[in-house]
């Protein structure tokens, strides 16, 4: 019973349910709704080499087909000229004329199957070139599933695609991939009315014999074709034969041989340390394409077979060369850069990297100079503010200065030379001389003023200077010397000699005289400043005249009068000896007779100390005591006044809790607190007179007015107006903090007027006014030479002023007596401080600045061609590198962009190079003939395939026909004179290799598939590699109507 039961239960299938095949076609279709790809009017065919150098836009859409996902992606040519017509069109009044003339037209596909104007594209996608398609659409498998290559999946993505265009009517073709992606091979249909088109494509890893040539392929174009119209149409070929040129003639090595008697001994590229390698160690060019091209030839015109071939490339009426580079060649500059950033990220300190070869020195080394400095700088308030010791901070940087020769990653040697190429002053004379007549007999570039110029768009540092050989000293040490560890020595070098010239008040050569240039990069602004500090301290030393009351004319004719008595109490006989023995310290601090020759930094530290101890005490013996530095604040006899009023400024800063501000309140009280024992009247003695000011004269005496000997504003980096900005910035608006900002501001302004002052007794503001501020001095109408009358302009007049103020605080204080504004003791021991406390990594930013000036002088150096491609890339290097350079702080990534894109400049201009080495203008007589080929070399670097003007007869091609000959006489061991070689075997070298690619089209138009039916286009294209791939691509028109 029951299994009669379960014999009447049956299963009902709803075929009303859409299948997952249906909703794929479905799919299908809405995609070509939504992209509008249905009811297309015909587009004419694409312009001449447009599917090479057009633009091409695509368009893509995932499908699901059951469980398999596909990406449907149209592809087309964007047409300029039929944008232009759509919108060029004047009214909708003819759309009936245009419709009636788009039916009669040919379809897009069929146009561009048989247009001639686009055979061998150079650059194209596979479809594009083998049928010439402007706009198709292609169906692969989504990433990460499998090739379609099943004949039944096959069959019914084709028939998919059919239905979808038949019920959408789209004209546009769409293709399936099959089988592995790199065999690029697709099936495809393309459904018109009255008509369809089917593609297909064949590949083989070899070509079988008898399909090798022009005959046997026209065999298969025939039978696929299936025409049994009599007679047969004639079909049209175009043929392409591609030759291959490898081994070049006249190719040199891309980089000099290796020197080895020089420094880098066997280093490729590198011939000393002041120059950066500069392009491509192996040749960039790797090889040359040759495509010889016969574009329509009937089949009965030429004979090609087994055994025969019409084809001779000197006969072929177009040629075109490509040109197949090295992908990523070895750019010197570029990899010498690259590790040198890599630098920048690391972390590790001096002492990280040299911990196992630096020995401390001794403390009597140092004891000398941190007792000095001590005396010079230590501030009273330094216990309260806990400020480090300037003398701990000389012991902690020079204690690290001493390094194991023997176990350095610089050789002795070669550490020498870098330290003589970067300070050349402290070479022998003779060597100097030498070096100086070879570098004037060196040629000056066509791009001197562009390499000049650099050093204003660029903030890193005059061309030429210190920090430029250092940088490219330290590449060449990072490659070859050491890496990383070389580099921390080289520097920890740099940093000594830095001290050893302050020291013993060397200038440093290579760094520009004057203030710190707010133009350069912060390095260079803080050698500056520290070449300042010598300077200063030099003068400082050397200063002894222009503190009475007599001028430096007085003095000298009064010296001369009195015939100079040599007597030890005389004081113008100690004057003239330190007169003497000034000029003789200017002499040997003068850099070019400077001779501390770098034998071992041992000798050289123990010279420097010899040196300081003799020079100082002959020079001055009068002030051997604690008033060395001959400035008010050094002397270490101070009244009890000074003391309480110091500890009373104290005491009041700490009550107000504030840091920076009010310690400069502090030396300003205590410099105008210290100068309370000269009394402002006219009763003492004028002092620090420099000269007459003209005729000028007091306004309350008929006393002459002098300029005084006044000090020098200091000069500052911008680190240091930055936080004196930041200092200013945190008094606040309050009457107070404006008060003592106008006081910090005014510090030079009161030491002007001191200095007025003490040289000229008796004067008043109306006087200073006079000669520091002519502009606000108005002069009265009755006012005469004699009787100079006038008042001072209003801004002066106004309460308040801080010029009046300041006029009542000044005392008359000579310069010499005066709180230093430029203490060139605390200064230069400050950057020294900051060059010692530099990391390597810290090192290589401050210095990429000037890497980058650097190397795009190299790059404008080696650039010697006449290339727009080369001239835009330089141009947008610099324009780059000025924006990257100026920011306020330094962004490694964008440096290292820009490396990258200096890797391709020096890329290019190697490729540059090695084509013109290839192709040498002297084999070209013409002078017309020599433009031509440099133009060519410029069309090969911005485009991948040139056409040759004129072919085998131009002089580009009668050129490259050369290069094969002699490429082939060298093949086959045939040498150019030779009279024993036989004629005859000289005949027989061909003067061209079997090509190594062989492209045919072939393509016609007759009825298919009966006698009666239409007359449609039919193309196959063959591509033939030699022992690599033999490909047929065909497109077979069918009348589905006469059939």
């Amino acid at each position: 019973m029951a299994a009669d039961e379960d014999a009447d239960v049956f299963e009902i299938t709803d075929f009303t349910t859409a299948s997952d095949w249906e909703r794929f076609v479905a799919r299908l279709e809405e995609v070509l709704h939504e992209w509008k790809l249905v009811n297309h009017s015909p587009l004419p065919p694409a312009p001449r080499g447009s599917l090479s150098s057009g633009k091409w836009s695509e368009k893509s859409e995932s499908i699901n087909f059951a469980d398999v996902t596909f990406l449907v992606t149209y592809k087309y040519l964007e047409r300029d000229d039929i944008q232009n017509a759509e919108n060029s069109r004047p009214s909708p009044d003819d759309d009936t004329e245009e419709k009636e003339r788009s039916e009669d037209a040919l379809p897009t596909v069929m146009a561009d199957m048989m247009s001639l104007d686009n055979d061998f594209p150079s650059k194209s996608h596979c479809l594009s070139r083998w049928f010439g398609l402007q706009e198709f659409l292609v169906i692969t498998p989504s990433q990460g599933s499998n090739a379609i290559e099943a004949e039944s999946k096959i069959k019914i993505l084709l028939s998919s695609v059919s239905i979808a265009l038949h019920n959408t009517g789209s004209p546009v073709p769409m293709f399936i991939q099959i089988h592995q992606f790199r065999r690029q091979m697709f099936c495809g249909a393309c459904v018109l009315p009255g008509s369809s088109i089917d593609f297909d494509v064949i590949h083989l890893n070899t070509a079988p014999p008898q399909y090798s040539h022009l005959s046997g392929l026209l065999d298969v174009f025939k039978a696929k074709m299936a025409t049994q119209v009599m007679p047969r149409p004639t079909v049209m070929v175009a043929v392409r034969f591609t030759y291959l040129l490898t081994e070049w003639h006249n190719s040199i090595w891309p980089q000099e041989p290796p020197d080895f008697s020089s420094p880098m001994e066997d280093e490729v590229g590198c011939s000393d340390f002041g120059n950066l390698p500069f392009g491509a160690s192996e040749d960039p060019v790797s090889e040359m394409q040759l495509a010889c091209t016969w574009p329509s030839l009937s089949e009965d015109m030429i004979v090609e077979n087994q055994n025969y071939s019409d084809l001779d490339p000197m006969q072929a009426p177009q040629w075109a060369v490509r040109i197949i580079m090295t992908e990523d060649p070895n750019c010197l500059l570029g990899k010498y850069l690259s590790e040198f950033l890599k630098i920048a990220l690391r972390k590790e300190t001096v002492e990280d990297l040299l911990w196992n070869l630096l020995s401390k020195e001794e403390d009597d080394q140092t004891g000398d100079i941190s007792q000095a400095l001590q005396k010079l700088t230590e501030p009273k308030v330094a216990k309260m503010y806990n400020i480090p010791s300037l003398s701990n901070v000389v012991h902690r940087a020079s204690s690290r200065l001493a390094i194991k020769p023997g176990q350095a990653p610089i050789k002795t040697d070669t550490l020498n030379t870098l330290l003589y190429f970067l300070f050349p002053d402290a070479k022998p004379k003779f060597e100097t001389n030498e070096k100086d007549e070879s570098e004037s007999d060196k040629p000056s570039t066509k791009y001197s003023q562009i390499i000049e110029d650099l050093s204003v768009q660029l903030k890193s540092a005059p061309d030429n200077s210190l920090l430029h050989n250092l940088v490219t000293a330290l590449v060449m040490v990072n490659m070859h010397h050491g890496g990383l560890r070389g580099v921390a020595q080289l520097w920890q070098e740099f940093v000594l000699e830095m001290r050893y010239r302050w020291e013993n008040k060397y200038l440093i050569s290579g760094i520009n005289p004057g203030s710190p240039n707010l133009g350069t990069c912060l390095l260079y602004q803080k050698l500056q400043m520290l070449n300042c500090c010598i300077e200063r301290k030099i003068k400082r030393e050397q200063l002894h005249k222009g503190y009475t009351g007599q001028t430096l004319e007085e003095q000298k004719n009064e010296e001369g009068e009195s015939g100079l008595v040599n007597t030890p109490d005389s004081e113008t006989a100690s004057a003239a000896e330190e007169n003497k023995d000034s000029e003789t310290e200017t002499s040997n601090s003068k850099p070019k007779q400077q001779s501390h020759q770098y034998n071992t930094r041992e000798q050289k530290k123990q010279r420097g100390k010899a040196e300081s101890k003799e020079d100082v005490p002959a020079k001055r013996p009068h002030l051997d005591s604690s008033s060395d530095d001959e400035f008010f604040e050094c002397e270490e006899e101070e009244d009890d006044n000074d003391k309480e009023s110091v500890d009373k400024d104290v005491e009041t800063i700490k009550a107000e809790e504030t840091s920076t501000p009010e310690r400069e309140e502090v030396s300003m009280e205590a410099s105008v607190t210290s100068a309370s024992s000269y009394a402002d009247s006219v009763t003492h003695k004028p002092e620090g007179r420099l000269a007459r000011s003209g005729d000028l004269t007091l306004l309350n005496s008929e006393e002459p007015l002098y300029i005084p000997v006044t000090q020098d504003p200091s000069p500052m980096t911008e680190d240091m107006l930055e936080e004196h900005a930041e200092v200013l910035a945190r008094l606040g608006t309050s009457s107070e903090g404006a008060q003592l900002r106008a006081r910090m501001q005014s510090a030079c302004l009161v030491s002007d007027m001191e200095s007025f002052k003490a040289a000229n007794p008796g004067c008043t503001i109306d006087d200073f006014v006079r000669w520091y501020s002519p502009r606000d001095w108005v002069e009265d109408e009755d006012s005469t030479k004699e009787n100079p009358k006038g008042h001072l302009s209003t801004r002066m007049l106004i309460p308040g002023n801080i010029w009046t103020e300041a006029w009542q605080s000044a005392k008359p204080v000579p310069a010499r007596r005066q709180k230093r504004l430029f203490d060139d003791t605390k200064e230069a021991e400050k950057v020294l401080h900051f060059l010692s406390a530099m990391k390597p990594s810290d090192v290589v930013v401050h210095l990429l600045p000037l890497l980058l000036h650097s190397s795009i002088s190299k790059i404008i150096e080696s650039e010697d061609s006449d290339i727009p491609k080369v001239k835009d890339m330089v141009e947008h290097l610099v324009s780059k590198s000025a924006m990257v350079t100026r920011t306020p702080h330094q962004d490694l990534k964008r440096y290292e962009d820009l490396v990258k894109f200096m890797t391709l400049t020096e890329t290019l201009i190697s490729r540059a190079t090695s084509l013109k080495a290839k192709f040498p203008s002297s084999l070209v007589e013409s002078p017309s003939g020599k433009e031509e080929v440099e133009r060519f070399i410029s069309d090969l670097l911005c485009h991948t395939e040139v056409p040759i003007s004129g072919g085998p007869s131009g002089p580009v091609g009668n050129m490259i026909h050369k290069l094969f000959v002699a490429a082939q006489k060298d093949l086959h061991m045939v040498i150019d004179g030779d009279d024993s070689a036989d004629d005859t075997s000289c005949n027989t070298v061909p003067d061209f290799p079997r090509p190594m690619a062989r492209e045919y089209i072939l393509r016609t138009a007759a009825p298919r598939p009966a006698p009666y039916s239409k007359s449609l286009p039919h193309k196959m294209a063959c591509s033939i590699i030699e022992g690599h791939e033999f490909r047929l691509a065909g497109a077979f028109a069918t009348d589905t109507i006469f059939q």
